[in-house]
């Protein structure tokens, strides 16, 4: 049962006489309880709506285009509260968050729900035999699961849960049903990552021998803050462990490319940039299926400019003009990357000068290097000599995973736009880490 909160004006719902604060029973007969039933139960172009009211129960029936929505509106996305993690793991990020951060970023997820509608992932151990029959019934696919390990007692030593090595079993019902997979590999150094980690590529690929469901394998490292105190001793990968990591990975993918015919297995761009590997081609990726979660991204955006480049070079007759200066910040490992897109822009322009800052991450520590996790107040604190100099020109342009998904906040809760201020008021402009975007920031009005 779900509580209707809102109703579309003229629509199927309000037709028929659905008021806010009905309660919602059942719809063609199967109970409510969130969004994925509500969803898959109203697919039909006839459906009967079981509700009540004060008490008194009542039905509707409502014909409508097969999908179509009827214009009921509810508390939450979900229709009810997110579920929370069980998990203790050793590398969790979120227990390695300092106090006074914004009360949502300790919040940590593992619904099935968000795994189909959001890209999260999940662990499966918060699912039961009833949740997996669900999922297999609804036909809800992909399922996006944090593996880490096959191996079931190392599972629950690194996640601290006495389920999270039973649950591994799930993977195989979920294969059987056709649902599709697509999994990570949390690496940490010393504890999954060698013989264990050889083991885990070699058992999810198995799995997908037999029920070819298999999609992606992300292998990503552990993020280490400096807030580990009384947390469980882990180290980061040097860049010669970084090269094996990608070495073991890759070949593992080579087989599975000859066997499969497809990779399935892939290194987060942290590794290469941190050990100092060339990228790989674009084809390598297959469709970037896990480009999210960071793998790829720097090849995908290389990859769109040097086709916007060549765009450029073959348009114009003579180099195009523009004279400004504009600045561009990122993280310490996307830095000389980010260097050398705005080197060969300059060349494309008379005109141009680009400064690219890298950002120190003394708010997580300098163990992280990403862009992703840098903080409005160091961007502030680097940039601001500069800013006073006049040494940031018209704009500055940020990665837009500087900031949550609603686009208005950075880690620390500062706005852009007190960012901006502090700034001596520049404009700030986010790019999506695309290519051609890039140029465009530099070059545009």
């Amino acid at each position: 049962m779900v509580t209707v909160y809102g109703i579309v004006p003229g629509s199927e719902a309000d037709k028929v006489g659905i008021k806010v604060g009905d309660k919602l029973y059942t719809v063609n007969g199967s109970e409510i309880n969130d969004v994925l039933d509500y969803r898959f139960y109203l697919t039909d172009k006839k459906v009967v709506l079981s509700l009540g009211r004060d008490g008194e129960q009542y039905q509707v029936e409502i014909h409508k285009e097969m999908y179509a929505d009827i214009g009921l509106e509810f508390e939450t996305y979900l229709m009810d509260k997110k579920h929370s993690c069980r998990n203790r793991c050793i590398f969790c990020f979120i227990d390695q968050l300092p106090k006074g951060m914004r009360e949502t970023l300790y919040f940590k997820d593992d619904d099935s729900r968000l795994s189909f509608l959001m890209g999260n992932y999940i662990t499966l151990t918060n699912l039961q035999d009833s949740d997996i029959d669900r999922i297999i019934k609804m036909h809800i696919s992909p399922v996006n699961v944090s593996v880490h390990t096959t191996n079931p007692e190392l599972r629950k030593q690194m996640m601290k849960n006495k389920r999270a090595g039973e649950v591994l079993k799930y993977l195989d019902r979920l294969a059987e049903a056709g649902i599709e997979l697509n999994c990570q590999i949390v690496l940490c150094n010393g504890i999954n990552d060698g013989e264990e980690l050889k083991r885990t590529m070699f058992d999810l690929a198995e799995l997908n021998a037999l029920r070819d469901c298999v999609n992606s394998v992300s292998v990503v490292p552990s993020g280490l803050t400096r807030f580990r105190e009384k947390l469980y001793p882990l180290t980061p990968f040097t860049p010669e462990q970084c090269r094996e990591v990608i070495k073991t990975v890759t070949e593992f993918g080579d087989a599975c490319i000859e066997r499969y015919g497809k990779r399935i297995f892939f290194c987060g761009d942290e590794f290469y940039l941190k050990g100092e590997v060339p990228f790989p081609k674009e084809e390598f990726y297959e469709g970037y299926p896990q480009i999210e979660n960071g793998v790829g991204m720097i090849t995908s955006m290389q990859t769109e400019f040097d086709w916007a480049a060549e765009d450029i070079k073959a348009e114009q007759s003579e180099k195009n003009t523009v004279k400004r200066t504009v600045s561009v910040a990122t993280g310490y490992a996307a830095y000389d990357f980010i260097r050398e897109l705005a080197d060969r822009t300059e060349k494309l322009f008379d005109g141009l000068k680009v400064n690219v800052y890298k950002i120190r991450n003394d708010f997580f520590g300098e163990n992280i290097t990403v862009a992703g996790l840098l903080t409005g107040q160091d961007v502030l604190a680097q940039l601001k000599e500069y800013a006073e100099k006049g040494g940031l020109g018209e704009k500055l342009i940020l990665p837009k995973v500087m900031l949550r998904a609603e686009g208005d906040l950075f880690l620390d809760g500062m706005t852009p736009k007190e960012l901006s201020e502090g700034l001596g008021g520049i404009k700030i402009i986010f790019n999506q880490s695309e290519g051609e975007a890039f140029i465009n920031a530099l070059t545009s009005e």
